[in-house]
């Protein structure tokens, strides 16, 4: 049985990695009643846990939103797939299974932009306290908490010399990349417990279910806020079959992403003016930032045939070779069904002129000419580069208050010439690691995007080209102060009591790395903010 609609004290929308963190930590009070709202179903599916498996969850309507952007013309007018999940765990379960926390100095500007109490010093114990490190309990590391942080467990030939070939062009080995700093050249560890992926609905929400003052509810679709008197008292929304109401005493807690939060916002009339008034929804609170500021870390996947070496493209391209991968699996849950997207990672400055690094590279031991499609039929690896920092700004708008149409999104890549610039750079850098003697047996050949593309111009638009997302929007509700800002330092809606955001969407620049860990931080942050304000009047 469920409590009644109206018998609870907080309604977190979005099951994702903050809602789940979220629901765990705020009904380990009992006194407290949460209500868990997901529009995706159980994280059932059993590619989900297999590592590999995301090749099969990402463009799956059964596990993933299928967002596309709009066409950019910065990627000479191509739109992409804009992978978001709708599942428990969210973007945690069809995700490439990454940690990591970008770099100190991130959490330090986030500060600086008018957000107190979110520098490294003080965002560091909340990483460590959610964090169970395989090597234990350190300054660097948590222990014991949930969020568990293993070692890869396979290792590849090429990958080792491409590890060789970026000490050789000056970027030093690495073996731990969240310690604040993360420049360097090493391999990932990523959320997974004994080669199976670990979500955050495992982590969080699992344990947290068997508390009786914690209600989880899937398959519901949120249609907008319900405000009283200018403050948020609840939701309504649909579920099986029938329209509800659902309450919240104290507040209303946004965990649905950089896509979904500033979605929901815009539906209730939370927004700004314009698109409001245009799409006839009238303004209920104007907000002018709601769905603006949407960063995105750009790929540029640059891919080289090589001879002489094992990559997975050979492997999986014999009956053979996939038989003995699943073989390996199901003895010891190792081998290449084990691992995630990108194995081996760099970070590095483009350029002297960068005062730390500022391009994330996710090397890979298999290459394909765009996601969904099947390996290459030749040995290749892929050396995707990022630009961890990008000035280029879009927005996420609702198209109608029909919660089926489809958002637009438009991340505007390479529209600010400085990011043109670093994609340029960060395509040379790829070519001088290619090109050092440690990878010089495997005679690497550039097939994406071409070794002919040697001018300025050749490669700004071979960027355009080749460039692809790497599923990182963040910053489209962002926190601080001014007309741009959506939520205070305490993540509170600037101007409607009673609604909180704790997810990506509320960073006011994003991370110099991967964002789902971060997004936790958020999460844990949120919590301690909303237990330590239990005293004050709602």
């Amino acid at each position: 049985m469920y409590p009644d609609i109206q018998d609870f004290d907080y309604v977190i929308v979005g099951a994702g990695p903050a809602g789940c963190l979220l629901a765990n930590r705020l009904s380990a009070n009992p006194r407290l009643r949460v209500l868990l709202l997901e529009a995706g179903g159980q994280d059932s599916y059993p590619w989900i846990h297999i590592p590999v498996g995301y090749l099969y969850c990402i463009g799956n309507p059964r596990t993933d939103w299928c967002f596309r952007t709009e066409a950019e013309p910065g990627l000479h007018g191509r739109s992409l797939s804009y992978p978001r999940g709708k599942v428990l765990g969210g973007s945690s379960s069809i995700n490439g299974m990454i940690y990591m926390r970008g770099q100190a100095a991130d959490y330090d500007r986030w500060v600086e932009l008018g957000n107190p109490g979110w520098s490294w010093k003080e965002v560091l114990p909340l990483f460590l306290r959610s964090e169970n490190h395989f090597a234990g309990e350190s300054s660097f590391h948590g222990g014991r908490g949930e969020w568990r942080v293993e070692r890869q467990r396979l290792s590849w030939e090429i990958l080792d010399a491409f590890r060789a070939a970026a000490g050789e062009c000056g970027i030093a080995p690495v073996e731990d990349f969240n310690t604040g700093d993360n420049q360097g050249c090493g391999y990932f560890q990523v959320n997974q417990r004994s080669g199976v992926r670990w979500n955050a609905s495992k982590a969080f929400l699992r344990p947290a279910l068997q508390r009786p003052n914690l209600t989880l509810r899937t398959g519901v679709e949120v249609h907008r806020l319900l405000l009283e008197n200018g403050r948020a008292v609840g939701l309504t929304g649909r579920w099986q079959g029938l329209q509800h109401e659902f309450r919240a005493r104290r507040e209303v807690i946004l965990c649905a992403g950089a896509v979904g939060s500033p979605m929901l916002l815009q539906r209730s009339g939370i927004g700004p003016r314009a698109l409001l008034e245009r799409l006839g929804i009238g303004v209920r609170h104007e907000l002018p930032g709601v769905g603006g500021n949407l960063q995105d870390h750009l790929q540029l996947r640059l891919v080289y045939k090589v001879s002489g070496v094992k990559t997975l493209n050979q492997l999986a391209g014999s009956l053979r070779g996939r038989l003995g991968m699943g073989l390996r699996y199901l003895v010891n849950r190792s081998g290449p069904l084990a691992m995630a997207p990108s194995q081996l990672g760099a970070f590095v400055r483009s350029g002297p002129e960068q005062a730390r690094a500022n391009l994330e590279y996710h090397v890979q031991p298999l290459s394909l000419e765009r996601f969904g499609e099947p390996l290459h039929s030749f040995p290749a690896f892929t050396a995707s580069v990022c630009n961890l920092r990008p000035l280029s700004r879009g927005r996420v708008e609702i198209r109608s208050v029909d919660t089926a149409a489809p958002p637009l999104i438009q991340p505007n890549y390479l529209s600010h010439a400085e990011d043109l610039r670093v994609a340029v750079d960060a395509i040379r850098l790829t070519r001088r690691i290619a090109a050092a003697p440690a990878l010089a047996r495997y005679r690497p050949a550039e097939h994406l995007p071409g070794s002919a593309l040697q001018s300025e111009d050749e490669l700004q638009e071979a960027a355009g080209r080749i460039g692809t997302t790497i599923f990182h929007p963040v910053g489209t509700c962002r926190m601080g102060q001014g007309a741009a800002a959506v939520v205070d330092a305490e993540l509170r809606v600037h101007g409607v009591p009673g609604l909180r955001i704790a997810d990506a969407s509320v960073m006011p620049e994003i991370v110099s790395g991967n964002t789902c860990s971060p997004t936790l931080m958020i999460a844990e942050k949120a919590a301690d903010l909303i237990l330590d304000g239990l005293g004050r009047p709602v």
